[in-house]
C-alpha cells in the first residue's frame, strides 16, 4: 500500500516538475520576444539549474526521489525566477520570509537523510540515537542557513549588491526562520526513527528514498 502510494506521488511531482520546467521555458520565450533579452538569458540560466539535482544524482549515483526533484525546483523557481526575473523580493515583503522557511525545510531534510544514511550503512558502524539524528538535521540546516549570509554580506560589501535588504535585521530574521524550519524538520524526523504513528509528509519522502536507494541501506523493517 506505501509503495504503492509513493509510486503514484512520485508520478504526480515528476509531471509537475515538467510542467513547472516547460513553464520556465515559455517564459523565456516570450521574453526574447518582448526584447528582454537579460531577462530571457537569466530565465534559460535558471532552466539549466533546475536540472542539477538529477545530474548531481547521476553523478554520485544517488536516486532522487521526485518528490525531492519537485522541491528543489519549486524552490529554484521562486527564489530566482519570481524573486530576481520578477521582482518578488521587491514587491512582496514576505517572500524572503516563505523561501528561507522553504530552504530550512530542505536543508533539514538532507540533513537528517546524510546521517540516516551513515546510521543505515553496513560498512560504517554507527548507532546513533534519533535525538542526535535530530540534532544533526537541525544544526545542519542552521549551519548552511548561516553560511548563506555570509554570502550575502560578501556580496554586498564585494560587488555593492543588497541581498541582506536590511542589513542586520535582515539577517537575524533569516536566521530565525531558518531555525524554526529546522526544528520542525528536526522534530518529525526524530518522531519517524521513534517510530511514531501517523503518515506525514516527511515518512512518505524517506521512504521514496530508501526505495530509490536501497544499495545505501542495510536490510530495514521500515514501514513508514
Amino acid at each position: 500500500m506505501i509503495n504503492s502510494q509513493i509510486m503514484q506521488s512520485g508520478r504526480i511531482h515528476k509531471f509537475l516538475t515538467v510542467m513547472l520546467q516547460v513553464f520556465l521555458a515559455g517564459g523565456a520565450v516570450i521574453a526574447f520576444f518582448q526584447s528582454r533579452f537579460l531577462d530571457g538569458i537569466i530565465t534559460i540560466g535558471i532552466i539549466i539549474i533546475t536540472f542539477l539535482p538529477v545530474i548531481l544524482g547521476k553523478r554520485f549515483q544517488v536516486g532522487i526521489p521526485a518528490e525531492f526533484e519537485f522541491l528543489a525546483v519549486i524552490f529554484i523557481y521562486a527564489s530566482l525566477f519570481l524573486g530576481e526575473v520578477r521582482g518578488y523580493y521587491t514587491r512582496f515583503w514576505w517572500w524572503d520570509v516563505v523561501l528561507h522557511s522553504g530552504s530550512a525545510f530542505l536543508l533539514g531534510i538532507v540533513g537528517f537523510l546524510l546521517v540516516f544514511v551513515l546510521n543505515e550503512k553496513k560498512e560504517i558502524e554507527l548507532h546513533m540515537k534519533p535525538g542526535f539524528v535530530a540534532l544533526f538535521a537541525f544544526m545542519f540546516a542552521i549551519g548552511l542557513g548561516a553560511l548563506w549570509e555570509i554570502f550575502e554580506f560578501a556580496m554586498d560589501q564585494i560587488f555593492g549588491l543588497n541581498m541582506q535588504k536590511s542589513g542586520l535585521m535582515d539577517t537575524m530574521w533569516d536566521l530565525i526562520v531558518d531555525s524554526v524550519g529546522a526544528l520542525i524538520i528536526a522534530i518529525l524526523g526524530y518522531g519517524y526513527l521513534k517510530k511514531m504513528e501517523g503518515r506525514y509528509f516527511l515518512v512518505r519522502w524517506i521512504q521514496a528514498f530508501i526505495e530509490k536507494n536501497p544499495k545505501l541501506f542495510k536490510s530495514s523493517d521500515i514501514d513508514g
